[in-house]
């Protein structure tokens, strides 16, 4: 239940109820500062993107350089060597004249269309048949750029390019010319701040055969991403990916095309290279929809609070206040409050007092029904005593014992009731009475008229306190009075110190209490007599709507009445 009012006062107040619609409110401008945010990001990681492309195309320079001036001096010498392929000796003293004027290429060659090498600058007859590069160049006759860690020739570590030479509309070879992968591989000079320069910058061609790399291969290889083949990234194009190193290390890789559709260069970053870091505003424009969120809110709250919900919690407060103390707070809330504010207030003050006078009128009229309903049991039980005076005129007069007695019993009676209404005017409520002190002083009476002085017998008396109303205390009363006068008038006399008689009140449930009367059976009670007494006592236990039963068990006579003891008032129609 607790935690129940808590979710309640939580979320069922003003505060929750309005912040929650002026952020449904704000849901509209949140979603287009976030779409802007998002497109903030985009333009971000693009421009970023595009920087490490930037930088990869300027430290490729060198190989893009070097490679295609490749291509096109393959293409001029495919144009040089139709005219003299017929002249061996023409043919190699021509390439190598070539060669010695660029130092960079190894090797520069014809190979004819039977896989033969007659024409190059080493004026030497080859057999090319078990090359594969050349036996791909002839059956695709499309250009090649391939990477040698030792060519077939030369020995050396070179690069291979390969360019289709056609005579008359047919091939008949290809020219080849070997560049020093040493050449390639020279690194760039670096710039002013290192921090911009990749770790690695490798090139590869469209088969992923690794052209020219700057570091060692053992090393070239620990950096290459171990979730992408290197073939498969010409069909992306020029993009930005990250991945995994053979290390575990998170690395960025950026990758662009130095030779169309042949080479490609990538240059690989770490994590943390400051190009890939977007500036202030870019990270502060990713707060700004929560900023503007939590910062609406903040002051919504604090402009409800201070406008509406401190008035009308400390409204609430001396509300609690006169609930409890019936007291008016001496000031006000305060100044500058908003009319409904003030409005409820005055509406509050005429209500409490409205309240207080009506209770006042009610007191004053309850307790003058007090004083006179008082009065009238104080006079009820006077009249019940002034009979009983006069009955105990009539008793001395009386002619013989019989009448003496059966005028005792029916004074005994009225006593009891007289009793009942002096419990009853004594009492500030008069509205219920404790059962237990009543049988008390009823039994007492009924010992005090029924039984002899040194009689022997012994009274026991247990009472809990049961509380019950004035309409079941008269015939409690008269039924235990009864039963008692009944005990006594049955107990055996002539056993002293043997004779009991037994008086018990208790709940047996909480609106339920069991009344027990036992005396030691010394005759059969209830049968013998004239039966009045018995007679009166089951009228009276009808009357408290109670279960009646007399036995005898262990050598008593025992009467049990088990009977409703209600915790409300019975109601009282006045008809």
């Amino acid at each position: 239940m607790t935690s129940g009012f808590l979710r309640h006062s939580l979320f069922g107040g003003l505060a929750f109820r309005v912040l929650l619609f002026l952020s449904l409110t704000l849901l509209p401008i949140g979603l287009v500062a976030f779409i802007q945010t998002q497109q903030i990001a985009k333009q971000s990681k693009s421009a970023a993107e595009l920087s490490l492309l930037g930088v990869t195309d300027q430290s490729a320079a060198i190989e893009r350089t070097m490679l295609q001036e490749a291509l096109g001096a393959g293409r001029a010498l495919a144009s040089v060597v139709t005219l003299v392929r017929e002249n061996a000796e023409e043919c190699s003293s021509f390439l190598d004249r070539y060669q010695h004027e660029v130092s960079r290429y190894r090797l520069v060659g014809f190979v004819q269309a039977d896989s033969i090498l007659q024409c190059s600058s080493r004026d030497e007859v080859f057999d090319m048949s078990g090359s594969a590069i050349a036996q791909n160049a002839l059956e695709k006759g499309e250009r090649t750029i391939n990477a040698l860690e030792r060519g077939p020739i030369t020995g050396a570590r070179v690069v291979v390019v390969t360019v289709p030479v056609t005579y008359q509309h047919e091939k008949s070879g290809f020219v080849f010319i070997s560049i020093d992968r040493a050449a390639l591989e020279t690194p760039e000079p670096k710039a002013d701040e290192p921090n911009v320069m990749p770790l690695s910058l490798i090139t590869f061609n469209a088969n992923g055969d690794i052209i020219s790399t700057e570091q060692s291969d053992t090393v070239t290889n620990d950096e290459l991403p171990t979730d992408v083949a290197l073939r498969d990234l010409p069909a992306q194009g020029r993009h930005v990916f990250s991945g995994t190193n053979a290390q575990g290390v998170e690395r960025v890789y950026a990758v662009t095309m130095i030779v169309p559709d042949m080479v490609y260069a990538m240059s690989i970053w770490p994590m943390d290279t400051p190009i890939l870091e977007t500036d202030f505003t870019g990270r502060l424009s990713s707060f700004l929809p929560i900023a503007m969120w939590v910062a609406s809110l903040v002051v919504a709250f604090w402009a409800l609070n201070r406008l509406a919900i401190a008035h009308i919690r400390k409204l609430g407060r001396q509300m609690r206040h006169f609930a409890l103390n019936r007291t008016l707070p001496r000031k006000p809330l305060g100044e500058n409050l908003p009319v409904e504010i003030v409005a409820m207030e005055r509406s509050f003050r005429g209500m409490a007092n409205s309240i207080l006078q009506d209770e006042a009128r009610q007191e004053d009229s309850l307790r003058e029904k007090n004083i006179l309903l008082k009065e009238v049991h104080h006079r009820v039980k006077n009249n019940l005593q002034l009979i009983s005076s006069i009955m105990n005129m009539q008793i001395r007069q009386a002619p013989t014992e019989a009448n003496r007695r059966v005028l005792l019993r029916l004074q005994d009676r009225i006593l009891g009731l007289a009793t009942v209404h002096k419990s009853l005017y004594q009492d500030n409520e008069m509205t219920r009475v404790d059962a237990g002190i009543l049988l008390r002083e009823i039994v007492a009476r009924s010992l005090d008229v029924g039984m002899e002085p040194n009689a022997g017998i012994d009274v026991v008396q247990e009472y809990e306190a049961v509380i019950i109303g004035p309409d079941d205390a008269a015939p409690l009363t008269l039924l235990v009075s009864e039963a008692v006068t009944n005990a006594l008038k049955y107990v055996p006399k002539d056993r002293p110190g043997e004779a009991e008689i037994c008086v018990y009140l208790s709940h047996t449930e909480p609106e339920r209490a069991l009344l027990r009367v036992s005396n030691t059976a010394g005759g059969i009670a209830l049968e013998d007599g004239t039966g009045l007494g018995s007679r009166l006592i089951q009228a009276f236990a009808r009357q408290l709507n109670g279960s009646l039963e007399i036995k005898e068990e262990g050598g008593m006579y025992v009467l049990e009445l088990s009977f409703p003891v209600p915790l409300n008032d019975k109601d009282v129609y006045d008809y």
